[in-house]
């Protein structure tokens, strides 16, 4: 019998790849880092190709450690970055031009012109998404609008559009696929929220030909595609948006469990059950992994708060600023110092997401005295990926109207101890970090194992997750709340900084 399932994990940084068994274990893992490009203020971009090798080296790196023989991967599932958005030509299969980041923020005047227009009602009641640069749609509209003879090559048929989950079936069947899941496809701007399809309305606002789009399947699936794993042919048969996938494999999988993965950016989702809840404090209506083979055929739907900027700002500490050799070392800095000396970080540095959404507000420090030390930045950088999580549950339970038992963390930065311990302090509940932290890799390994029969159902998932730690809070409410003030103070400071013209 095959004896696990291997995880393709792309992220914004770096790819992965990840083999499971059958407890849920991590049996090895892979890594492979790739170039990020800024080539103007707020643009973000990536070359797929790139992104491509580095996840075919991880793999076949992480088959390589573990000396794997045909037979030994049961099925693959992938995860991805999920807004970021590819168009390449169908017969060669090259990529038209860089890919467009989630975090980029270029077509922020073309979402401002479509809310002055007065559309973010409708587009938020079709797709439960709001009018930001954040998603696949302007970015795709931009690439066909600038690339020469984009949009009449669109319309003829010859090119694709993928999120990167798309872009990697593509070059793993060789072209033979064009195809997404129906969590990333919730994350286009494009996907009726209550049919699961593409929908038309927004097609033509956005002015998208349907022939760039893939076809929309569930997460799990077993749907005959094969794909070329250590000599074997393998099932590809799960299919998950990072976030979607983590909150999967958080086991988060009944109405009010919630979880916040601590990745690049900070993304928190609280499932919902089959009804798909409108926010009223600018949160997103996203749709959540869905089983072919399970009972309910419903789609399945989550609440979601992003926070553009997350672990992402220790990246900038270290590359940046040179405070420290390894993002490791941040904790240290961070709590050589008693407290944070009255500064604050906002790190706006592509807009604010939840609750915010202001494209144009930009990344500040504020409170810095002559006494203020590396390691009080070092605090309030950590501090800030706490309080901007705090401002997505906050609201998430306003709309939710569910109070919340505990939060479930996962992601890079989960595994800092100081930050976890300021999250519990400042949310009053309790955070609570998993034996297995890579539950966005875990998610996507449980949607393939599931469609192939190596896992039973998704409440094998649930009797699986174990607890590693469980940080309860420590400061009285009436401090916290001082603290959450201070912090809208800043956020204040950064918004609105630079002009929507530019």
């Amino acid at each position: 019998m095959s004896r696990w399932i291997l995880a393709l994990d792309q992220g914004t940084t770096s790819s992965r790849a990840i083999l499971f068994d059958h407890g849920g274990s991590i049996v090895a893992s892979a890594q492979q880092e790739f170039t990020q490009h800024f080539p103007q203020p707020g643009w973000v971009e990536h070359d797929p190709e790139e992104i491509w090798i580095s996840q075919r080296g991880s793999m076949e790196a992480v088959l390589a450690k573990v000396g794997a023989r045909p037979g030994d991967v049961a099925a693959v599932g992938i995860t991805n970055q999920r807004e970021t958005t590819v168009l390449w030509d169908r017969k060669t299969g090259k990529p038209i031009a860089p890919a467009i980041v989630w975090q980029d923020r270029r077509t922020a005047p073309h979402c401002q012109k479509l809310k002055n227009d007065g559309h973010e009602a409708e587009v938020t009641r079709r797709t439960g998404l709001l009018l930001d640069p954040y998603f696949s749609g302007t970015k795709i509209a931009w690439l066909l609008d600038n690339v020469p003879n984009a949009r009449q090559r669109a319309e003829r048929g010859e090119l694709c559009f993928g999120t990167i989950d798309s872009w990697l079936v593509w070059k793993l069947t060789d072209g033979a696929h064009h195809l997404t899941d129906v969590t990333n496809a919730s994350r286009t701007l494009l996907l009726n929220l209550h049919t699961g399809d593409w929908d038309p309305w927004m097609l033509d606002l956005l002015q998208i030909p349907r022939a760039l789009l893939p076809k929309v399947q569930p997460s799990s699936i077993e749907s005959g595609i094969r794909i070329a794993v250590g000599g074997a042919s393998v099932p590809l048969s799960g299919i998950a948006g990072d976030q979607q996938a983590a909150l999967f494999g958080q086991a988060c999988l009944r109405s009010g469990m919630a979880k916040n993965t601590y990745g690049t950016g900070c993304f928190m989702l609280m499932h919902t059950g089959a009804a798909a809840l409108p926010s009223t404090h600018r949160l997103l209506t996203t749709l959540a992994c869905n089983i072919q083979a399970e009972h309910d055929q419903r789609l399945q739907y989550a609440l979601e708060g992003s926070v553009f900027v997350g672990g992402a700002v220790v990246q900038w500490l270290r590359d940046g600023l040179g405070f420290v050799q390894h993002a490791e070392e941040i904790e240290a800095l961070a709590t050589s110092v008693s407290d944070h000396g009255g500064v604050y970080v906002v790190p706006a540095f592509t807009g604010l997401g939840s609750p915010y959404w202001d494209p144009f507000a930009r990344g500040s420090i504020v409170g810095i005295t002559r006494g203020t030390t590396r390691g009080h930045i070092a605090r309030a950088a950590l501090e800030a990926i706490a309080f901007q999580s705090t401002d997505l549950l906050e609201a998430m339970q306003r709309d939710a109207a569910v109070p919340l038992s505990e939060l479930r963390v996962d992601g890079g930065a989960s595994r800092n101890n100081f930050l976890m311990q300021f999250q519990a302090d400042l949310l009053g509940v309790p955070v609570v970090r998993p034996a297995v932290t890579e539950t966005t890799a875990l998610g996507a390994a449980y949607l393939a194992g599931i469609a192939i029969g190596f896992w039973n159902s998704a409440e094998d998932v649930q009797s699986r997750w174990q607890m590693d730690r469980r940080f309860e809070p420590s400061i009285s409410r009436d401090e916290a709340a001082g603290r959450m003030r201070e912090w809208a103070r800043a956020v204040e400071r950064s918004r609105g900084w630079i002009s929507p013209q530019a």
